[in-house]
C-alpha cells in the first residue's frame, strides 16, 4: 500500500469519537482542561487560563495543520458527546512512512480510562490499516509516567531516551522517551485487543 497523508476526518469508536478540531469546540475544551496545570504539564505550551488563551492555542494548532505539519482531532467521549481534549498526527514523513501521535491532552477524569486508550488505538489503526504507514511513534517526557503507562498498555514499545532533548516551557530540560510500533508488530497488537479486549467489548473499527 502506498502511504497516504492523513486527512481531518471523523472516526467512531466504542468509547470516543474523534472529529476534526474546530474553533467551535473551544468553549467545551476550556471547560475540560482550562486552568488545569496537571492537564498541560507535559505539553509544549502554557496552561490556558482564559477562553481567549485556549482559542489561541487551538488557532495555532489549526495553523500548523494548514501548513501540513499536523492533523488535529477533538476527542468526544461517548458518555457526554462534548469536546474533552485533542490528539494529533504530527511529524508526518511520507518518504520514511513514519508518523507521530502526540499533543494529546484530556479532561483528567478520562486519564487511563478505556476512552483514553481507544483514542490512541483509533489513530494507530488508521495509520497502519488505512494510510499504510510503517512506523508510528510517540515522543514523551521522561517524567510523564502516566502517558508512558498508557502507551505501554496500548502496545507501544519503549525504545530509548534522548537526553536534554528540548527545553520545557518552564525553562527546565526535558529528556524525551521514544515509544513506537512498526507495521510488522501491528497485527499482533491488533489481535491482542481483539482476543482479550481491554476496552470491555469489540471496537467498531475491528
Amino acid at each position: 500500500m502506498a502511504v497516504r497523508f492523513p486527512a481531518p476526518v471523523a472516526f467512531d469508536g466504542r468509547y470516543v469519537r474523534l472529529v476534526p478540531l474546530a474553533l467551535s469546540h473551544v468553549p467545551d475544551l476550556y471547560l475540560a482542561g482550562g486552568g488545569d496545570d496537571a492537564v498541560w504539564r507535559w505539553l509544549p505550551t502554557t496552561t490556558p487560563r482564559s477562553m481567549a488563551e485556549m482559542s489561541a492555542i487551538a488557532e495555532q494548532r489549526l495553523a500548523q495543520q494548514a501548513a501540513g505539519e499536523a492533523v488535529v482531532f477533538t476527542v468526544l467521549p461517548r458518555s457526554t458527546e462534548r469536546p474533552a481534549g485533542w490528539i494529533a498526527y504530527l511529524d508526518i514523513s511520507l518518504a520514511d512512512e513514519r508518523v507521530d501521535i502526540g499533543w494529546n491532552w484530556l479532561d483528567r477524569s478520562l486519564w487511563g480510562t478505556s476512552a483514553h486508550l481507544e483514542t490512541h488505538f483509533i489513530l494507530l489503526h488508521h495509520a497502519f490499516e488505512d494510510l499504510g504507514f510503517g512506523r508510528v511513534q510517540w515522543q514523551l517526557d521522561d517524567l510523564d509516567q502516566a502517558s508512558q503507562n498508557a502507551v505501554s498498555r496500548i502496545g507501544g514499545i519503549r525504545e530509548g531516551v534522548l537526553r536534554r532533548h528540548f527545553r520545557r516551557v518552564d525553562g527546565s530540560w526535558c529528556d524525551t522517551v521514544y515509544y513506537s510500533l512498526v507495521a510488522t508488530e501491528w497485527p499482533a497488537v491488533r489481535d491482542r485487543w481483539v482476543n482479550s479486549w481491554i476496552l470491555d467489548g469489540p471496537s467498531p473499527l475491528l
